[in-house]
């Protein structure tokens, strides 16, 4: 009895093996990138785009509190930056045709991880009851001498047609 026992349950595993393998991708042709441009950065020649679109997919650089068209931050610091920040992820998510109530995940790295509740309180205002997976940390050293860095991603809404 013990002797078809080992393999009645390998075969019973192995049989879960193939109903457990992952589906096949969809063909290359379907998984076009749109590259995003808005108003936050364009005119200033950086090397990479600000949002990238694949399918329903928005995957957003990493975004500073600079005034929209130049590369300066605004004056006040975290507190004013962090708002001006989540300003240009607004902007770029609209330039993909969402929304900030599309995001489902941002990352957020800040100069100075003891100003973690300055940036929570701002952070709460702007996404209100919407909560996206998050996860932060402290950086040495940020863009432009930034305070803050935020990198989200989102989907978009059904029917959204982004601008490139």
């Amino acid at each position: 009895m013990k002797r078809f026992a080992i393999p009645l349950l390998f075969g019973i595993f192995a049989g879960s093996l193939s109903v457990c393998a992952p589906p096949t991708p969809p063909p290359a042709s379907h998984l076009q990138a749109e590259f995003i441009t808005s108003q936050v950065t364009e005119g200033l020649d950086l090397p990479f785009s600000e949002a990238v679109k694949i399918g329903d997919l928005i995957i957003l650089s990493g975004m500073v509190g600079i005034r929209p068209g130049t590369m300066q931050l605004v004056p006040g610091g975290l507190e004013a930056e962090a708002r001006q920040a989540l300003e240009n992820v607004r902007t770029v998510l609209t330039a993909s045709g969402a929304s900030p109530r599309d995001v489902v995940k941002c990352t957020v790295m800040l100069d100075d991880i003891g100003q973690w509740g300055v940036f929570n309180q701002v952070y709460s205002e702007f996404f209100r009851d919407h909560r996206p997976a998050r996860s932060a940390f402290g950086a040495d050293g940020l863009a432009v001498g930034a305070a803050v860095e935020l990198e989200c991603m989102a989907l978009a809404p059904a029917g959204a047609d982004g601008q490139s």
